[in-house]
């Protein structure tokens, strides 16, 4: 991981009484809100101070203490000195979300996007979870065309009236597949960071209705091929953004690739090609498109009430359960088209969630395309 300012920032998380955004000095400063730039994580203090070495992608942000809301959560580390202005917002204990996934946007798919806006306008939920391949095709195509799907994705998804909530996908992954998209490994927006520039941290956390989120990167790349993993200094960032919440708060993570499917079971095993189903991960053999290391990020988690694992990748509907586990892990379809598979066509659609006191439903699967 590249280090992109190593220099340390400090700032305040305050209440922002007048809402222009800039601290005045009557506007009291938020105690104990988890700041992180994606390696370490601190709380602030009693004024709302924090201070951290910035050793990240160059990118600080917070996670979203429950009771507040902000215009943004995340700051590009361009200073030493960085503010979040937040305010009061009255949070229900009943809310409900909405996890949508595989939008792969692109000027042919903007009617899909148009559907999945109709959903969320009439359902009107509190927040939308999106978990990955927003765009076409940005790791198999230059960097005029992978900016031209993220700006038409901002655009779009900037229709949606509820809060949205994203992560990458391996689409979202700039120019990995040079042979195809001619990127050098040096530009700038290679790899995640055309994904940091347009969004942000591309994992993090944060606290709504009494439900602690995570939003996970459940990818890397070696060379030309990605492959599903929960990579070492996000292990080490998860660690210590579990360690700011009591043991017994619900938490839901949210990923691409998830760490369980049975939908390889139903698909045809495929060993080369960009659709394969191997990779190397230094120089062992995995299964790419369930996350390899998904025992080591169980373990940690395990002590907690880890109650919902949401993924997509697969493009269709999944629940999924262990005997003697308790967490769920559900896999959304895909909003950019039904699945065609040896077992007939799979529909379209989104999963709404009713949350009641930290209780979470069976979810209710709602298609975009009306019979």
């Amino acid at each position: 991981m590249d280090n992109l300012h190593a220099q340390t920032v400090t700032g305040y998380v305050y209440e922002d009484l007048n809402k222009n955004g800039i601290k005045e000095n009557n506007e009291p400063g938020i105690k104990g809100v988890a700041v992180s730039d994606q390696v370490n994580v601190v709380l602030t203090d009693e004024t709302g101070r924090y201070s951290i070495g910035n050793k990240g992608y160059g990118i600080i942000f917070i996670s979203m203490p429950g009771g507040y809301s902000a215009k943004t959560f995340w700051q590009s580390a361009t200073t030493s000195a960085i503010n979040f202005a937040l305010t009061k917002k009255s949070i229900p204990s009943s809310f409900q979300f909405i996890h949508a996934s595989d939008t792969h946007i692109s000027e042919a798919s903007i009617n899909r996007m148009d559907k999945l806006r109709a959903i969320t306008d009439s359902v009107n939920p509190d927040l939308v979870l999106i978990t990955g391949d927003l765009v076409k095709d940005a790791l198999r195509v230059d960097e005029k065309e992978a900016t031209h799907l993220y700006q038409l994705f901002a655009a779009e998804s900037g229709k949606i009236k509820s809060q949205l909530c994203l992560v990458p996908g391996n689409h979202e992954i700039f120019g990995i597949e040079r042979q195809l998209s001619l990127v050098s490994s040096k530009n700038p927006l290679y790899g995640r960071n055309m994904y940091h520039h347009f969004f942000g941290p591309d994992y993090y956390s944060f606290n709504y209705g009494g439900i602690h989120f995570i939003a996970l990167n459940s990818l890397e790349f070696d060379d030309l091929w990605y492959y599903g993993r929960i990579d070492s200094t996000q292990i080490g960032w998860l660690k210590k953004d579990l360690a700011t919440i009591n043991a017994s708060m619900p938490v839901v993570t949210f990923q691409h690739v998830p760490f369980f499917s049975g939908g390889m079971t139903m698909e045809n095993f495929s060993d080369e090609g960009p659709g394969r189903s191997l990779e190397r991960e230094h120089g062992v053999i995995q299964y790419r498109h369930v996350v390899s290391n998904a025992g080591e990020v169980m373990s940690i988690l395990k002590p907690y009430n880890f109650v919902l694992a949401l993924g997509g990748h697969y493009h269709f509907r999944q629940l999924f359960s262990v005997e003697g586990i308790n967490t769920r892990f559900e896999q959304a379809a895909a909003v950019v088209a039904p699945t065609e598979t040896d077992y007939g066509t799979l529909p379209s659609g989104v999963t709404l969630y009713k949350v009641a006191n930290g209780k979470i439903d069976a979810g209710q699967f709602i298609p975009l395309d009306k019979k």
